[in-house]
């Protein structure tokens, strides 16, 4: 069987590439933001935090709020025909306004 090069974060140039005008310090609104149960979120990945990042695979994709676990949140989101729960830290997720 053939040995996989590289990590979670390959080939994801473009994916988890900020904009030139973002780029910096994050905000710690964003950083410290709070969800309560049943919120729907985008998984939208800030590529400046690594700790609770997500696969590359779920980026940009819609999930609902299941719970909490330390500083992290519970996402459950689909995957084709599976519902998979994701571990997300706060930064990494954007509220739905719906």
């Amino acid at each position: 069987m053939a040995k996989r090069i590289g990590g979670s974060r390959r080939k994801t140039r473009s994916k988890l590439k900020k904009n030139i005008k973002q780029r910096g310090k994050i905000s710690f609104s964003r950083y410290f933001q709070t969800f309560s149960e049943n919120d729907r979120v985008y998984l939208n990945a800030e590529p400046a935090v690594q700790e609770g990042i997500y696969f590359p695979r779920f980026h940009n994709k819609v999930g609902t709020i299941k719970g909490k676990k330390g500083r992290c949140y519970e996402v459950q989101i689909k995957d084709g025909k599976k519902q998979k729960m994701l571990i997300v830290h706060p930064v990494h997720l954007k509220k739905c306004q719906e």
